[in-house]
C-alpha cells in the first residue's frame, strides 16, 4: 500500500539526515495520497529508514497498514492536511531554524525569497509535542504560508509533494541561517511591505531580452 510514497519518505528522510536537517530520530515526514497518509515511524532514525517500516494511516489517524507505530507528530501532520490541502509535510529540528524558533516570535523578511514561503515566517506557540494543542498552534501559524517555526522545537513546511516540502525546508533553514549570522555582524535590515510588493510585481512582469539581429 502506497509503495511509491513510502519509498519517497525514505529517499527524503535520508536526504534530511545527510544534510544535517535532522539528527537521530528527530524529525518526521509524511505524504498524502487521497484519504491515506504514509508517515515515518516513531523511534527510527531517518537515515536508516526502510519503506516497509513506514506506517499508513487514514486522514482521521487510524492505522491502516504497518507494524511500527506512526510518528508521535502524526496528529500535527493530519491537522495540516485537513486545513491546507498540502500533499506532503516535512518537520525537522534543524540547527538555525531551532535557534530562531527558540528566540524569536517570527522570522522577519530579511530576504525577498521569504515570499516563496508566503511571507514572514510565524513562530507557532509552544506546546508539548504530539498534542492537539501543538497541532492547532502549527495549523494557525501555517495560514497562507508554506512554512512555520515551532517555539523551542523546530520547523515545519508543506508542499504539493515531498520534493516541494523538502525544498521549502531547505529554504527555511537558509533564511534562518542568514538571519542568525547577520545578527552576529549587526542589526539585519528588514524589507518593507512596499519592497516585497515590488518583488512580486517584478516576478509577474519579468524583463524581456530582444533577440539580436545579425
Amino acid at each position: 500500500m502506497l509503495a511509491e510514497q513510502r519509498r519517497l519518505l525514505c529517499e527524503y528522510g535520508h536526504r534530511a539526515a545527510t544534510t544535517g536537517l535532522v539528527v537521530g530520530t528527530a524529525g518526521n515526514l509524511s505524504v498524502r495520497a487521497g484519504d491515506l497518509v504514509a508517515v515515518t515511524p516513531g523511534g527510527v532514525a531517518l537515515d536508516r529508514l526502510e519503506p516497509e517500516a513506514c506506517p499508513v494511516v487514514d486522514i482521521e489517524g487510524h492505522l491502516v497498514e504497518g507494524d511500527l507505530r506512526p510518528s508521535s507528530e502524526t496528529p500535527m501532520h493530519l491537522a495540516v492536511y485537513t486545513t491546507t490541502g498540502a500533499g506532503a509535510v516535512v518537520h525537522t529540528h534543524s540547527v538555525f531554524g531551532t535557534v530562531v524558533a527558540t528566540t524569536m516570535n517570527e522570522l522577519p523578511p530579511i530576504h525577498y525569497n521569504v515570499l516563496l514561503l508566503g511571507g514572514t515566517v510565524r513562530v507557532a506557540e509552544y506546546a508539548t509535542y504530539g498534542t492537539p494543542e501543538l497541532a492547532a498552534s502549527v495549523r494557525a501559524a501555517l495560514k497562507d504560508r508554506r512554512a512555520a517555526l515551532m517555539a523551542n522545537h523546530g520547523g515545519v513546511t508543506i508542499g504539493d509533494d515531498l520534493d516541494g516540502a523538502f525544498e521549502a525546508t531547505r529554504l527555511l533553514e537558509w533564511l534562518c541561517e542568514v538571519y542568525v549570522r547577520a545578527r552576529s555582524v549587526g542589526e539585519p535590515r528588514v524589507l518593507t511591505e512596499e519592497q516585497l510588493a515590488a518583488v512580486v510585481r517584478r516576478a509577474l512582469d519579468p524583463p524581456t531580452f530582444p533577440r539580436r539581429e545579425d
